[in-house]
């Protein structure tokens, strides 16, 4: 397993990250999965308030009890569910922040969260007052560092332009190359971690059938997922491999946060992780299947 440093926040990672939110319900089980994976080299776990309206940091929690130091936990922040459980809202303030930490805290049986991440993000938020509430946590070493979770390529900048984030997560893949507009080295000159999500593109690349996806047509989509297979079938990589490592390919990207709830999707992860990097004459040929997506709206 590769680690990386997760921008200029003194935390190393794994170049692979177990993405939490597809866990099921069974505690025992989930513990056996977790700790499989951290077994294997993985040391980044990636969760949120959330998911499963707060269960899925429970189970995270009770997995690395005893076994807190050795991994690094990202959580995320900024939407309330409603008493009546019928959805959420996005409450991106000050006081909301500085009252959910206390909740996840004690939901992941921790005194500290590596990673706290604002779950979202717009220009119309009170972004200076989220900024102090991340940086009073630091100081009061509640969190160690802090990040956001947007594809927003504004939102993005105020964000880099005004605070001291780590980590940017975001969408990417080759079916998704919005982030490589301006987003990708914007943070990369600013030594800001990115924590790429959907690299598969829900399976699309990998194994699902072709449909429209973003603003691709079905054959669009197959095109990309050919090439994907052509890569497979020329150098014996799994068709997962390829789509992780064009991810990983770009320097900007920290790790691939791939979501994770069976042992056999743990061991495509850990093979992904064993994988050598795409050569480049494999990166210009997926690059070259499609052509590339870029933000309809800046917002």
């Amino acid at each position: 397993m590769k680690y990386n440093s997760l921008g200029k926040t003194g935390l190393q990672v794994s170049e692979i990250s177990f993405g939490c939110m597809s866990l099921g319900t069974d505690h025992a089980a989930n513990r056996i999965l977790l700790h499989q994976a951290l077994d294997q080299g993985i040391t980044l776990f990636d969760t949120a308030d959330l998911y499963q309206k707060g269960e899925n940091e429970v189970t995270v929690g009770k997995a690395f009890k005893g076994r807190r130091s050795e991994v690094v936990i990202a959580t995320k922040v900024g939407n309330a569910w409603r008493p009546d459980g019928s959805g959420w809202d996005w409450v991106p303030t000050n006081d909301y922040l500085l009252q959910a930490v206390e909740h996840s805290l004690r939901r992941l049986e921790t005194d500290y969260i590596d990673l706290y991440q604002l779950h979202g993000g717009t220009l119309e938020d009170p972004i200076d007052g989220i900024i102090e509430a991340f940086e009073l946590l630091k100081q009061q070493g509640k969190i160690r560092a802090y990040g956001i979770s947007s594809i927003r390529p504004n939102v993005i900048r105020e964000y880099v332009q005004r605070s001291r984030i780590g980590s940017v997560m975001m969408q990417y893949s080759l079916l998704d190359r919005r982030p490589e507009e301006s987003c990708l080295d914007l943070l990369q000159d600013h030594n800001v971690a990115v924590l790429a999500r959907g690299s598969f593109a829900q399976g699309l690349l990998v194994n699902k059938a072709a449909k429209n996806y973003l603003n691709y047509s079905e054959q669009e989509v197959a095109q990309a997922a050919a090439a994907v297979q052509q890569v497979d079938a020329t150098t014996q990589r799994s068709a997962a491999e390829v789509a992780a490592r064009f991810v990983l390919h770009h320097p900007a990207v920290t790790s691939a946060v791939l979501g994770i709830r069976t042992e056999q999707q743990l061991s495509d992860a850990v093979q992904i992780a064993a994988a050598s990097p795409l050569t480049s004459g494999e990166v210009e040929m997926l690059q070259q299947a499609i052509a590339p997506n870029t933000y309809e709206q800046h917002r």
